[in-house]
């Protein structure tokens, strides 16, 4: 089990009320394989340096759990098929 940290940009046409059931949906993957998440940062909606998809605006969230390589590489993937993702960044924070 490896520490990860995901880093992500919602659309900012996600209702406040749908922004936790979004993310409680994505995060099942890593529960169903045995990980855990460590902690949920719901940074809120900030205006972003440049136009991702013709959006100036993005929800920003950051969550740090601890999984296997291939759950987190599955999150990763079922992040970017997502229409209410507007970027992902997923790092190992304390990889040497």
């Amino acid at each position: 089990m490896r520490q990860y940290e995901l880093m992500m940009i919602l659309d900012p046409e996600v209702d406040d009320r749908q922004v936790a059931p979004t993310l409680e949906r994505f995060l099942t993957v890593v529960k169903n394989h045995n990980g855990t998440i460590d902690n949920i940062d719901l940074m809120g909606r900030r205006r972003l340096a440049y136009d991702i998809k013709k959006k100036s605006e993005g929800i920003y969230v950051v969550v740090n759990f601890t999984a296997e390589p291939d759950t987190a590489k599955e999150l990763d993937r079922q992040l970017g098929l997502s229409e209410q993702v507007l970027r992902t960044k997923l790092l190992r924070p304390n990889a040497a």
